[in-house]
């Protein structure tokens, strides 16, 4: 049976809204994803939370600043895409000296 939804799910040590916004929207359009529509929060004291609606399914962060910790979430039903955008966050991450968390 072929796969017809992929899910790559990864704790980073960056809680940088900015940052997290910038490499995602960046990655989103390279792997040519069709974004419909991205909506975010901002909780007190802090944190943050946003989700890219997609065509082919959706992309969630979620901030732990007490932690220096994010959640990224690609849910899609494109795997070519879906590997791009893992094999490039993944070297991005890299050349930055972001860690990614077990």
């Amino acid at each position: 049976m072929k796969q017809l939804v992929f899910n790559y799910q990864v704790y980073i040590s960056n809680t940088d809204v900015d940052f997290l916004n910038n490499i995602l929207i960046e990655l989103l359009n390279k792997c040519e994803y069709t974004i419909l529509n991205k909506i975010e929060h901002y909780f007190e004291p802090h944190g943050y939370t946003c989700l890219w609606l997609l065509a082919e399914s959706h992309l969630a962060v979620h901030t732990f600043p007490e932690e220096n910790t994010s959640y990224i979430e690609l849910s899609g039903c494109n795997l070519e895409k879906n590997n791009i955008f893992i094999s490039t966050f993944k070297n991005d991450l890299k050349k930055l000296n972001i860690l990614i968390r077990k």
